[in-house]
């Protein structure tokens, strides 16, 4: 049971990466960053891309559950889901951060002795 639940992990991580990989997708994250958008909306941010490449974009993005949808109507609102970020900066860049933290630490005090 365990092993499919590593698999399971590994497949979002990996959707993730791949999601966030495209300079136009971390692009639309940013934009949603600040309020939810719909696609219209990203699509005039967008000038130089049309309506089907954004679209095909929010998928990817869709799949790695970056975007959650919801359709209000006739439009399409897309919100930012920050919590896969969350994730793998929790299990790679938090520990890594906090050691090179230790290190400055450490450094400023024994800076502080030697003085």
């Amino acid at each position: 049971m365990l092993y499919l639940y590593n698999m399971s992990t590994d497949e979002e991580n990996e959707r993730t990466f791949k999601a966030l990989s495209a300079a136009t997708r971390r692009s639309i994250l940013d934009v949603l960053k600040d309020r939810p958008q719909t696609t219209g909306a990203l699509c005039a941010h967008f000038p130089t891309l049309d309506r089907c490449t954004v679209m095909q974009h929010l998928k990817v993005l869709e799949d790695a559950e970056l975007v959650i949808v919801r359709r209000k109507g006739r439009e399409r609102w897309n919100y930012l889901n920050p919590l896969p970020i969350k994730h793998i900066h929790d299990r790679w860049i938090g520990p890594y951060a906090a050691h090179a933290v230790d290190i400055l630490d450490r450094l400023k005090r024994d800076l502080e002795r030697s003085e």
